[in-house]
């Protein structure tokens, strides 16, 4: 079977590797995926038996943040080898990365390529947050009795259609992790449905309830409503991590409310920011002046006239205008993509609202429209509706967006209650 899927692998990563290369994605770190490591990587190596933590992307490895921390503690001095599969996911590792620990990129889970970085690494624990079925890396793993712990796991309704039709050989790999961690009853079950035995599936919640702080941080968010020009009288609507089909949505949506509420404001915030120059002609055709956030300055910003719709085009600056913003929609949800992560805006009591596409956050989506906390608008009417109700009723708005903020505390723990079964898992080896 593994021979097979080696050919497979192999096949597909050839047939893609053009599209890799028109697409401009091929990045220093392309090596590594061949299992070739730097040569200061390898000295960092050397004799460590590193625990080794996996995070596909971006959001995996901020879920996975608290959970570094708790295995600084329980490890001390030990470092942890954090790998992801996109550059930006590489990028965020590297910032939550603590001294000592190395950052690196997963390498394809061909059988030669994984025995050689398995070798290489040499670790005593392999984490994989949420759910990544690598055959050949846990297969390597299993075989030199490295215990392989999956934390955060989630099988969503599309992946689980999908390992059901393929029970019969995705069931051996699932038994050779030793542990699953799952987010909530139903990726339990699912897990279950799939193979995976009993007493190796754990509820233990999900961690990025305990990495959903941004509160916490020591910014003043009133500069950044000042860098829009904002007055106190104005309301602003960030509509984040958009995704294409979704932007004329939100326009259409901000324009009929606008009508009746023209104090308000808009933020697009593009999940892909260099898709900010085809939002910028979707603004013109509703007749909106488009203005860069990245061009801004406080002489012209003062100077905007009510037709300006902001867009956020800077990496990295999403939060912020969160935390700045009077009503939030949260993007990837109008649109077949998943949704991004509810809880940012959350953490700073914001009325928050979502499309019927949450299939990435269901768990946290439904916990919000069971306490009043969130708002489903399934399409443009809704959408202008709910914006019209929330800028006309205050006492509302903020109400969802404290119901919001309460869960936070409520369902933090995550990470504490996986290392307490990591913990068990390792006194086993």
């Amino acid at each position: 079977m593994f021979i097979l899927y080696d050919l497979i692998f192999i096949l597909f990563a050839l047939c893609y590797l053009p599209a890799y290369l028109f697409k401009g994605k091929f990045h220093r770190g392309f090596l590594m995926r061949l299992g070739i490591f730097p040569a200061e990587i390898m000295r960092s190596l050397e004799g460590k038996q590193p625990v080794w933590l996996h995070a596909v992307s971006v959001g995996e490895v901020r879920a996975s943040s608290k959970l570094l921390d708790e295995l600084h503690k329980e490890y001390p001095g030990k470092p942890i080898v954090i790998s992801t599969v996109t550059p930006t996911g590489n990028k965020i590792a590297q910032s939550i990365a603590q001294k000592g620990d190395i950052v690196l990129y997963l390498p394809l889970d061909i059988s030669f390529i994984v025995r050689r970085a398995v070798r290489l690494i040499n670790p005593c624990l392999f984490i994989i947050a949420e759910t990544e079925i690598w055959p050949n890396l846990i297969s390597c793993l299993h075989k030199k009795k490295v215990p392989v712990v999956t934390v955060n796991a989630r099988i969503s309704d599309h992946s689980y259609r999908g390992y059901r039709l393929i029970r019969l050989l995705i069931s051996p790999i699932l038994n050779k992790i030793n542990l699953f961690c799952v987010q909530a009853k139903t990726d339990a079950q699912r897990l279950r449905a799939l193979g995976a035995k009993a007493e190796k599936v754990k509820i233990t919640g999900n961690m990025k309830f305990d990495n959903a702080d941004y509160a916490d941080l020591k910014i003043d968010y009133k500069d950044y409503r000042q860098r829009l020009g904002l007055s106190e009288s104005d309301r602003l609507f960030a509509a984040g991590s958009t995704h294409p089909g979704e932007d004329e949505i939100v326009l259409r949506a901000y324009k009929e409310a606008l009508a009746e509420f023209p104090d308000l404001r808009l933020l697009i915030a593009p999940r892909h920011p260099e898709r900010a120059k085809d939002i910028e002609t979707l603004i013109l055709r509703f007749g909106f002046n488009p203005v860069l956030v990245s061009g801004l300055s406080g002489s012209q910003a003062g100077a905007l006239n009510s037709r300006a719709v902001f867009v956020l085009d800077i990496i990295g600056q999403l939060i912020p205008f969160y935390a700045a913003a009077d009503i939030v929609f949260v993007g990837g949800s109008l649109v077949k993509k998943g949704g991004q992560n509810l809880l940012e805006p959350a953490a700073f009591a914001k009325p928050i609202i979502f499309g019927p596409y949450i299939f990435n956050f269901k768990d946290i989506a439904q916990m919000l429209l069971e306490n009043n906390a969130g708002i489903l608008a399934a399409g443009a009417k809704e959408l202008a509706g709910s914006l019209k109700d929330l800028c006309g009723n205050h006492p509302r708005a903020a109400e969802l967006g404290m119901n919001a903020k309460k869960l936070i505390p409520q369902n933090q723990g995550a990470a504490k209650r996986n290392i307490g079964l990591i913990r068990g898992i390792m006194a086993r080896f």
